[in-house]
């Protein structure tokens, strides 16, 4: 489960409406009626909130444009949380549209529990923000992603070839056009990423089940006075405002780990070690760590973290300091040779 939170996108180059970050929710669903998605997947998918369902696009906009009072230009006004589930999470679901709706209406609860607020001297309720919800189906690739990344020698290799090929169809440079060719289609098999038989590039639709929820929350309480902020600095503290104490602050790591929780209670989900928030805090922070708890796991189960860890592109080196990323990376591939035995003979077909 990958949940990420960020603020509303504002400066020159973008709109003090949430119009457009709506417009680019709706685009799965112009593509549906464009048929530009291949034919069998989900139908449309519309906005949804705790209470109601197919809200449209003009309404979330009206509804979140419109609840920003005494909001500074420089301040967001919405905040988006995107929550992406695992193969593994979202194979547990019976009804992928229908139990992730159901989830994110427990995961909002959550969500609200995680700000160290009151209001009126109550604790926030479900009742006191507003947000919308909607379900998509499809991903694309994206620069950022490893498989592009470990790609990306034999795309620029692909490419240089291709400009020489052009260049001497156009009079600009001799060579054996035939030759560049076929050094072309063996790079497009050498990439170590493949997909359908194809070189994973930027931009292409990614295999399986895709199913990922995004949320619109607004920066202002349902009632369009107090500021909840879940990008405050602050975790949970008090301090003190015209002679009183005031309680400030959203948790994150609460809120992560809740989510986690409600997603395996709901669903009766069993979670690998490698899949929980905890450990990619200490994969990132502690290697050390994080590779002791994993050895000290029953075989079966570290073979599927292994597994999980490898297909999520781990270790990911650029996120962490130079020395831990050596004595990660040096742990991970001693530790990864002696559990492959591990994954090929266990027997719960991971």
């Amino acid at each position: 489960m990958y949940i990420t939170i960020t603020p509303q996108k504002l400066g020159n180059n973008y709109s003090q409406s949430s119009a457009d970050f709506v417009g680019y929710l709706e685009k799965e669903n112009q593509d549906l009626e464009q048929g530009a998605l291949p034919a069998g997947k989900a139908g449309m998918e519309h906005f949804f909130n705790q209470y109601d369902v197919e809200i449209s696009a003009d309404e979330v906009v009206k509804e979140i444009d419109g609840n920003g009072a005494k909001l500074k230009k420089t301040e967001p006004k919405f905040y988006s949380i995107t929550v992406s589930p695992s193969k593994y999470e979202l194979n547990r679901l019976q009804n992928n549209s229908e139990d992730l709706k159901r989830y994110t209406r427990e995961l909002m609860k959550d969500y609200v529990a995680s700000f160290n607020r009151e209001i009126n001297g109550r604790p926030i309720s479900i009742d006191d923000i507003k947000y919308y919800a909607k379900i998509e189906h499809q991903r694309t690739f994206k620069g950022t992603d490893w498989q592009i990344r470990e790609n990306q020698p034999f795309a620029t290799k692909i490419l240089q070839l291709k400009t020489e090929i052009r260049n001497i169809k156009e009079g600009r440079a001799e060579g054996n056009i035939k030759l560049l060719q076929n050094k072309i289609d063996r790079l497009e098999k050498e990439a170590p990423h493949q997909q359908d038989g194809k070189r994973i590039v930027q931009g292409m639709p990614k295999a399986g089940n895709q199913s990922h929820i995004h949320i619109i929350v607004s920066r202002k309480d349902a009632s369009n006075t107090f500021s909840l902020s879940p990008g405050s600095k602050h975790k949970a503290s008090e301090v003190q405002m015209h002679g009183k104490n005031v309680k400030r602050g959203f948790d994150r790591d609460q809120f992560f780990d809740r989510a986690e929780k409600t997603f395996d209670r709901t669903f009766v989900y069993q979670r690998n070690f490698a899949e929980t928030y905890k450990a990619r805090k200490d994969f990132i922070k502690n290697p050390k760590i994080y590779f002791a708890s994993l050895m000290k796991l029953p075989t079966n189960e570290r073979a599927i973290a292994f597994k999980i860890m490898k297909e999520s592109g781990v270790p990911m080196l650029p996120s962490i300091p130079v020395t831990q990323a050596q004595l990660a990376m040096k742990v991970f591939n001693r530790l990864r040779r002696g559990v492959e035995v591990a994954i090929k003979s266990s027997s719960i077909g991971i």
